[in-house]
């Protein structure tokens, strides 16, 4: 046990804070797009997020060796499109069916690191949850929101195991430090032309709230989780994130759901939930070993 505590909070308490803080921001996301569009959004959002990591860690990149930064850099790509896919999903369609469609991502990784085979039928329980929640037999199906969901979802896969194999390498937040850059470049090709000459100062407030809340505060809580527990751990907590996302939608974002799409939510949950099956990182402390329900 250490003294960050980070290291002393429980790992499944870290997991939930960085789902309510993910959800939020992106709430306040939406609003920027009429502004800067959904690229400029995630490029300002990510190149803030970029440069409070870097102040954090005063990272001196010369130190690595490009082998050693090869694992950040694919986290920084893996990032960059999970972020503008989420976006423009978002932009489509109501936040709750957006992040059930994402989350088949880490429910995979969740299924394909379990000790059962039998988890492998939970991403189709979850499949179905999309279907109810996604409504295709009401004939205004919105192909191209799904499209950009279900490429987000393999970025929050992707995410998932980078982060982990990266939180196991570079000390506190070195990682994303050097992945954060990296995202931010990537999305400035599409950010800056939508985003020039539309920043102003209550553009650039809005935006470092939302940078706060994603990437900064989730995903150093996400390290620090992932440190601690597997991926298929971790992936059930996300179980979890779907109905936050629907709550958060219907509250700040008035996307009311209805009965179907209430039961999608429960099909998408129960299954990442029923999804757990090997516990934890051998290396976990042992106090962590059982997430409270």
């Amino acid at each position: 046990m250490t003294g960050n505590p980070m290291d002393r909070a429980p790992a499944w308490s870290l997991a939930v804070v960085s789902m309510l803080s993910v959800q939020l921001g992106a709430a306040i996301s939406l609003g920027l797009f009429e502004d800067i569009g959904i690229g400029g959004t995630a490029w300002l959002r990510l190149t803030l997020g970029a440069l409070g990591f870097i102040l954090l860690a005063r990272p001196r990149y010369w130190r690595w060796s490009l082998r050693e930064l090869r694992a950040p850099i694919l986290l920084g790509l893996a990032s960059a499109m999970m972020t503008l896919s989420f976006l423009a999903a978002i932009d489509r369609l109501p936040l709750g069916t957006v992040v059930a469609i994402e989350f088949l991502g880490p429910l995979t990784v969740a299924a394909l690191h379990s000790s059962s085979r039998r988890a492998l039928a939970w991403p189709l329980l979850a499949l179905v949850g999309v279907v109810l929640l996604t409504e295709p037999w009401q004939g205004s199906l919105d192909v191209l929101g799904i499209v950009f969901a279900a490429i987000a979802a393999v970025g929050w896969g992707l995410y998932i195991v980078i982060t982990q194999h990266v939180g196991d390498r570079f000390a506190g937040v070195d990682g994303l430090a050097i992945s954060l850059p990296v995202a931010a470049i990537v999305t400035a090709v599409v950010g800056i032309p939508q985003a020039w000459g539309n920043i102003t100062w209550q553009v650039l407030g809005v935006a470092f709230i939302a940078a706060l809340l994603l990437p900064l505060l989730p995903w150093t809580l996400e390290l620090y989780a992932l440190r601690r527990l597997s991926k298929s751990a971790f992936g059930t907590l996300m179980a979890l994130e779907p109905a936050i996302a629907l709550i958060i939608g219907a509250v700040a974002l008035h996307q009311i759901p209805l009965l179907f799409q209430w039961v999608g939510i429960v099909c998408v949950v129960v299954a990442g939930i029923a999804a757990e099956r090997t516990g934890r990182r051998v290396d976990e402390l042992p106090e962590l070993e059982t997430p409270p329900t």
